[in-house]
């Protein structure tokens, strides 16, 4: 990501990351990836969730930690 970001912005992304991090283990799995969806996106179909989810998860283990959510966070993807 080209697009550099405040140290302010970044510990608020991590403060959201954080929020939807239910279990506070440091990633986000898939329910709670449904949940933050249904919070920031409403109208995202569920068909989409899954989809979205993986390639989020650029590693592919199952989980979202803090550097793919923050990617996704300035890709904008999230804005449906």
């Amino acid at each position: 990501m080209s697009t550099q970001l405040s140290e302010s912005k970044i510990e608020e992304i991590r403060k959201d990351f954080s929020f939807f991090d239910r279990d506070g283990n440091g990633q986000i799995d898939l329910p709670e990836f449904i949940e933050l969806l249904t919070v920031i996106s409403p109208k995202t179909k569920a068909s989409h969730v899954q989809e979205g989810f993986k390639i989020i998860d650029s590693n592919d283990d199952g989980y979202i930690d803090f550097e793919e959510f923050l990617e996704w966070w300035q890709e904008g993807w999230w804005e449906y």
